[in-house]
């Protein structure tokens, strides 16, 4: 099965984790024993190699580079234009892997049937390149608004205007309010430059002001359904609804504490909270049952998104293991057809359709 994720934070992993992703996973793994640094050291499941082998053939790839004021104690830059030297950084780092032969860039109808045309040729994946469509996770880094022109021209294609906290744009995950009018300028220029608005991690406020606002193509890479899960970060079925009323396509993300309720940070452990990728499939059927079809769900892994293996399904030992995914959903009913749809359908459906 041909696999498109929405979404992976490839660079930060390269940059910020010191990850060659170029390297087996287990070489990775092996490099980072000892390190206390970061929770998730030594359990990586992502690298190249691994999507190669889970015929994960093409993926929506970020950059992030946030923005923190004084008062913010989340990681992130002391200036806007810090945020974007580091996603500048991360975007030479795509380009490297370009040049290596790892990667190209998706970010056209022309290279999407190109890209597709190569990785189904029915040929062995081990020299084909992963291919990436560029995405920012958090618009801090946009310095001003005429920024993203620039970006657009190094293949921007979507934006998600927050991230965690508040935002120079507009607030995320955990924060409240309404975007300044920054935001709606932010939103305006997105629509003129056909940048698609990645509407994961906006605030409730945020969320309903931006579909109000924004005319053009909305995806949600990596949501799941606050019905299963009662957080702010997750959707309710309201909001789903209105997704859906757009057009959406929401990726469904394998974060243990979006997946199982009462996850506790450093102390809970998927086997002990029973978090498999059957719970994956909840929420992906949730979100079927509102629509009432298959076309609004794909797959937004968000796997390496700083956790590892002790924060994600148990019976996923590296993202390869989305092949098992299929095999899941056929057991709960759902044709092949479905399946097509939710493992790679729906998210170049939405893609022919944005870029047409």
């Amino acid at each position: 099965m041909f696999i498109i994720d929405a979404h992976l934070d490839l660079s930060m992993n390269a940059l910020e984790w010191n990850r060659d992703l170029q390297r087996p996973i287990a070489e990775i793994n092996l490099r980072e024993q000892g390190l206390t640094d970061k929770p998730d050291r030594g359990l990586g499941v992502v690298s190249l190699p691994e999507l190669r082998k889970g015929n994960i053939g093409l993926v929506v790839a970020t950059q992030i580079g946030r923005y923190v004021a004084p008062d913010n104690n989340l990681p992130g830059w002391h200036s806007p234009e810090q945020a974007w030297a580091q996603t500048q950084g991360q975007l030479s780092w795509y380009k490297a892997m370009e040049d290596a032969g790892q990667m190209t860039q998706v970010n056209s109808l022309q290279t999407l049937d190109e890209h597709l045309a190569m990785w189904c040729n029915g040929q062995e994946n081990t020299n084909k390149p992963i291919g990436y469509i560029l995405s920012l996770e958090g618009a801090d880094s946009i310095v001003n608004v005429n920024y993203l022109e620039s970006a657009y021209q190094n293949g921007l294609r979507a934006l998600g205007p927050a991230h965690y906290g508040p935002g120079r744009y507009a607030n995320g995950t955990d924060a409240s309010g309404k975007m300044a009018a920054n935001g709606l300028e932010l939103l305006k220029e997105m629509e003129r430059l056909n940048i698609i608005l990645d509407a994961t991690h906006l605030c409730d406020d945020a969320f309903w002001q931006a579909l109000d606002n924004f005319n053009g193509h909305i995806w949600a890479s990596h949501n799941n359904c606050r019905a299963l899960v009662n957080h702010n970060r997750q959707y309710s079925d309201e909001m789903i609804k209105a997704l859906i009323d757009h057009n959406a396509v929401i990726g469904a993300a394998l974060d243990a504490w979006m997946m199982v309720p009462n996850w506790v940070r450093g102390q809970s452990t998927p086997r002990q909270m029973n978090c498999n990728l059957e719970v994956m499939v909840d929420h992906i059927d949730h979100i079927c049952q509102i629509a009432g079809n298959t076309l609004h769900v794909g797959m937004g892994t968000d796997l390496d998104g700083a956790f590892g293996k002790e924060q994600c399904p148990y019976d996923l030992e590296t993202i390869a293991d989305l092949q098992k995914i299929p095999a899941l959903l056929q057991k709960r009913g759902y044709t092949d057809t479905d399946v097509n749809n939710m493992m790679h359908g729906n998210w170049l459906r939405f893609l022919r359709n944005a870029w047409k």
